[in-house]
């Protein structure tokens, strides 16, 4: 029995090291983030691995408001289910587009949250297309365009033709979700050959103030031959200088991450191309690719298409896109090393919340499930304990008996366990199932959109986020914010008294310093647990509660009682 509790003893620590690890570092040991930069660059042009078709464009010292700005040139409204925004006419950038259905806040008025922005405004991040060569349009050429309004079914063409007879043209069409087609051609009516190539770019001014954690990558994002990248981070091209090192790829896609949203460039088809992250003098941040180059004769025409996809990083849009040709996009969420059993568990999380239209819900039903699919273990166990309960006499005395001769007890004890055919360490088996099933509860709350700022019931308005009641301010009547430290909600208290129920409910050990840790556990949990997000709080507390009527039920069927939690042998 001793092998059996020094096991969950060395399993409950791991747990602690494993999440307590991650909510140290986090919130004591925070990456620093970088200083807010007053100048934006598109990149550096006519790097030989990967040249765009821009130059570097630098925002004025003193950002403008955003407004003021987006009114300076013609656009191209954009107006789906999901995006509202723009595309400014002067360079054919995507700058202005707000997420419609995620909001900054829990409140109902807060505003959608903005992922791209333009050039000279606060939080400048652009996408852009064009070609590198001969003539090719720059960040002060004014297209034209077909239409007025970028909507689903509703495509928009911008044209622009050079003085010396070249016509360039880039189609772009928008689904209901996230996603932009774009198709760029190139018709030569110069009368003479011209070399060029295609190329896509996703500039930013600044980092994200996300922080990337050794559970979640933020920063640059890539996935080239079937292998997503999240080893390139910001600290990388801060390092590398003004241009990291190119690569050529075939099939696969590139762009930046944060900890919820996306903005990614994947051409269409099998092409082999240049790509690159880097890091302008200015101190943006650039992912970019160029098509191999091609020589256009006259009147001949180059046509390319790539896919942008700007949004959320909603599992069912990112799968959908996935089986629509954009290789491995759902690796724009950071599974981790687990994500074959993660992806299941969600996805049975996400037909929950369909049934009852709560994630609050959806958790208490993913942990019936788990409940029940545990039961028949369950049973094991407490036919094990109680069958040690039945024979704790019969150890008694042989502890009596051989006191003296620890070896010789434990020899006696052991042949006490096989003749009654009990299994001391049953009651592992739970935990180890438990385990997996919590740390995919907790990725899931930690990396996914669809969780963010779903409310439960009564005071829990965001499950992704700490239970924000705490009897420390007398929950909310004393108008002062406590430390985080002491900042314990009403859920980790409601896990930390389920939890000691449960362990009271246990035979106990006889060994005082094994005693000790079991009493102090449930309440260093609640210290534990009070940071973490208030899915997770739920889940097991939840769990608790399940535990404590299975033992109850159980217990009736054995004969026992509660009261009969005597010593057992450690």
């Amino acid at each position: 029995m001793t092998d059996s509790k020094n096991f969950i003893i060395a399993i409950a620590l791991s747990a602690l090291v494993l999440f307590g690890w991650s909510w140290a570092a986090e919130r004591y040991f925070p990456t620093a983030k970088a200083p807010p930069a007053a100048t934006v660059a598109a990149g550096p042009a006519g790097a030989p691995s990967a040249p765009t078709a821009q130059t570097a464009a630098v925002a004025p010292k003193v950002l403008q408001n955003r407004s003021a700005v987006l009114g300076a040139s013609p656009r191209v409204r954009i107006d789906t289910p999901s995006l509202k925004g723009s595309i400014n006419l002067k360079g054919a950038q995507f700058d202005d587009l707000v997420l419609l259905t995620q909001r900054t806040g829990i409140a109902k008025d807060s505003e959608p949250v903005r992922l791209l922005s333009p050039l000279g405004a606060a939080g400048t991040y652009i996408a852009q297309f064009g070609w590198a060569g001969q003539s090719a349009p720059g960040l002060d050429t004014m297209w034209t365009a077909d239409g007025t309004v970028l909507a689903p079914g509703r495509p928009v063409t911008l044209t622009s033709t050079s003085a010396d007879g070249l016509t360039f043209a880039l189609k772009i069409a928008v689904d209901r979700g996230y996603l932009f087609t774009v198709d760029q051609s190139f018709a030569n009516g110069s009368g003479k050959p011209v070399a060029l190539r295609p190329t896509g770019l996703v500039s930013r001014a600044d980092k994200s103030t996300d922080a990337s954690t050794w559970t979640n990558h933020v920063g640059p994002i890539s996935v080239f031959d079937g292998t997503a990248d999240y080893d390139v981070d910001w600290k990388t091209l801060d390092k590398a200088g003004p241009a990291g090192e190119a690569a050529n790829n075939v099939d696969g896609w590139l762009g930046f991450t944060e900890k919820y949203w996306l903005t990614a460039l994947a051409p269409v088809g099998d092409p082999r191309m240049a790509t690159d992250f880097r890091r302008s003098p200015s101190g943006g941040y650039q992912a970019d690719y160029a098509l191999a180059p091609s020589i256009v004769e006259p009147g001949k025409a180059l046509t390319s298409k790539t896919r942008l996809f700007a949004g959320a990083k909603e599992k069912v849009w990112l799968d959908r896109y996935e089986n629509q040709g954009i290789t491995k996009l759902s690796k724009a969420i950071d599974w981790g090393w687990f994500e074959w059993f993660m992806r299941p568990i969600f996805g049975l999380l996400l037909i929950l919340f369909r049934l009852t239209g709560n994630f609050g819900f959806a958790i208490i039903g993913l942990t019936f499930i788990v409940r029940l699919i545990m039961f028949p273990i369950a049973q094991r166990q407490f036919k094990s304990m109680a069958a040690m309960r039945k024979v704790q006499p019969k150890m008694k005395a042989i502890q009596e008996r051989f006191k003296d001769d620890k070896q010789r007890q434990q020899q006696e004890i052991l042949k006490l366990y096989q003749a009654e055919k009990i299994n001391p360490a049953s009651g592992c088996l739970p935990i180890l199932i438990q385990i997996p099933v919590f740390y995919a509860l907790y990725k899931v709350l930690m990396v996914s959109v669809e969780m963010r700022h779903q409310p439960f019931i009564l005071w829990i308005k965001d499950l992704s986020a700490p239970d924000p009641l705490t009897p420390v301010n007398l929950f909310g009547l004393l108008h002062f914010s406590p430390p985080a430290f002491l900042a314990i909600g009403v859920l980790p208290i409601l896990v930390g008294a389920t939890q000691w129920l449960t362990m009271k409910l246990n035979p106990q050990p006889m060994d005082p310093t094994q005693q000790q840790i079991f009493s102090i556990m449930p309440w260093l949990l609640v210290f534990i647990m009070a940071p973490f997000a208030a899915g997770l709080q739920l889940y097991w507390m939840t769990n608790n509660i399940l535990t404590l009527l299975q033992q109850w039920w159980l217990y009736r069927r054995f004969g026992l009682h509660f009261s009969d939690t005597h010593p057992i042998e450690s």
